[in-house]
């Protein structure tokens, strides 16, 4: 029965223990390279600059394509209520009733044709009655075949007429057209050497600007992370100090029961003891709040249990970045201020780019056109095509002074970009040499604070050993246990200044960025 019980502690034990590990493990301990790399991959600012920049690539490849021929496709139909017609309805129904006309004609020939052979049909009967009925049956017959004649004509000559009238018309109530056009630029002023260059300096813009927004993502993430970690100190300097207090507080409720101390003495401590208790639930919720931040800008659930790697360290490694010598070389190297010079070639290529439309133009043009009905063969009811070739020269002549004003007016814009950029670059010189005033600062009030945190140990524990002897008074040791925490709470102060100075000298210098 023994053993089993021992079996039984041994295995929950185990148990627990496994429970802890896991708890353990669950959290993530990070550091503040992984914590800038997290944040770089997350960053929704991030992937908007990663966009901007296949953008301006895609832009740039887009013109690149203006010096080669392009090619285009044209096609249409049209219906119209009414055709085209060559000839009106007169000339219309002339030609459809031109055998009539001719018949009417020869009908009034025909006429004086019978009155003439009716003279000669009365001299023939005067002189002989047989002659004269022979000439008569003989007009007779020829009357009979000049109508049979007339009247097979005048079929003829209609259907002609109507056959002429069908070959005019042109049926253009349906029309289709279509052509293939090639177009290739021979020389447009300098436009499209303009254009490319805009292009290319947008990209390098659009790199520029990754770049630096890359530096501020990385900079905040180290604010908020450097925050982390002073709250974390803070919080541990805040129980030590209540555990002062609260040790302190017993031992003077100690001496109260037994008549050596005052009320008046307890009651100081225990207010002491109520303030430490206060500083550490502020400290608490704040460190609370700057890891849901920090875990919010890493990408991380705002309730995920992380640790960070300085947390645990006693001291922060606090050796001052060494200022470069030549500050100009960097300063010409952030990209805040290679965006200001991208800003400056881009108005200039504006500039270039309005004077290349005041130039002439010449481009080169081809293509094959095909309509239904075409005039290629007279009018044509079917696809009818031709190949044609031709160069285009576009001279501008008289604007009233148009492209004049608008180049004055680009070049006033360039050169506002260009002192834009020298005060941007003065601010940043400026800003170099305060950075590098507060990284020295910083390392003072470092070194001030190391020793004060000498003095206020000596301090305390002089207090200390004084109180237990009896010869001074509870009040004395609660003013060496605020010197003291005075004193921790500065020096946990200056290795963040520390710190935090250098990421600004970093960033002012422009080589903020994730070390590979």
């Amino acid at each position: 029965m023994v053993c089993n019980t021992k079996w039984l502690v041994a295995g929950f034990t185990l148990f627990f223990c496994h429970l802890s590990f896991s708890d353990a493990s669950a959290q993530q301990v990070l550091s503040l390279d992984s914590c800038r790399a997290m944040a770089l991959r997350n960053n929704k600012q991030m992937g908007v600059q990663r966009l901007k920049r296949d953008v301006a690539k895609n832009l740039r490849k887009s013109a690149r394509t203006k010096y080669l021929p392009h090619v285009s496709a044209l096609g249409s139909y049209m219906y119209t209520s009414k055709e085209f017609s060559l000839l009106n309805n007169d000339q219309k129904t002339g030609l459809q009733n031109l055998g009539t006309s001719a018949s009417a004609t020869m009908q009034s020939g025909l006429g004086a044709i019978q009155q003439t052979m009716g003279g000669f049909s009365q001299i023939f009967n005067a002189i002989s009655p047989v002659a004269g009925g022979a000439f008569d049956n003989m007009a007779a017959s020829l009357q009979t075949q000049i109508q049979q004649n007339a009247t097979t004509m005048t079929g003829q000559l209609n259907t002609e007429g109507q056959k002429i009238v069908d070959a005019f018309r042109t049926d253009t109530r349906n029309i289709w057209a279509g052509s293939v056009m090639v177009t290739q630029p021979v020389f447009m002023g300098g436009a499209i050497t303009a254009l490319n260059r805009m292009a290319d300096i947008n990209e390098q813009l659009a790199e520029n600007s990754a770049e630096a927004s890359q530096q501020q993502v990385i900079y905040a993430i180290d604010q908020a992370y450097w925050q982390v970690v002073s709250l974390k100190h803070k919080q541990e300097l805040a129980e030590s100090f209540l555990q002062l207090v609260t040790k302190l507080d017993d031992d003077v409720q100690k001496m109260i029961r037994e008549g050596v101390a005052t009320r008046s003495d307890g009651l100081g401590v225990s207010v002491k003891v109520n303030e430490a208790e206060m500083t550490l639930q502020k400290v608490n919720d704040g460190l609370t709040l700057s890891r849901m931040l920090l875990c919010q800008m890493i990408g991380l659930p705002v309730n995920e249990q992380i640790t960070l790697i300085d947390e645990e360290r006693e001291e922060l490694e606090t050796v001052p970045a060494a200022t470069p010598a030549h500050t100009e070389q960097f300063i010409e190297n952030r990209p805040e201020l290679k965006m200001l010079d991208n800003s400056v070639a881009i108005s200039r290529e504006v500039t270039h780019l309005l004077k290349a439309g005041n130039l002439p133009q010449v481009a080169l043009m081809g293509g094959y056109s095909v309509s239904n009905p075409n005039v290629l063969n007279g009018f044509e009811n079917k696809f009818g095509g031709f190949w044609n070739v031709g160069v285009l020269v576009r001279v501008p002549i008289w604007n009233w002074g148009d492209f004049t004003y608008k180049v004055r007016a680009s070049k006033g814009a360039t050169a506002i970009a260009q002192l834009e950029r020298d005060e941007a670059r003065e601010k940043m010189e400026l800003q170099v040499s305060q950075s590098t005033f507060k990284v020295d600062e910083a390392a003072k009030r470092l070194a001030m604070a190391k020793k004060s945190i000498e003095r206020a140990n000596e301090n305390l524990r002089t207090a200390n050993l004084g109180f237990k002897e009896g010869v001074i008074s509870p009040t004395v040791v609660l003013e060496a246990q605020t010197a003291w925490l005075q004193a921790k709470s500065q020096i946990i102060d200056a290795e963040i200044d520390v710190k935090l100075s250098q990421v600004n000298l970093q960033k002012a210098l422009g080589e903020l960025r994730i070390e590979n």
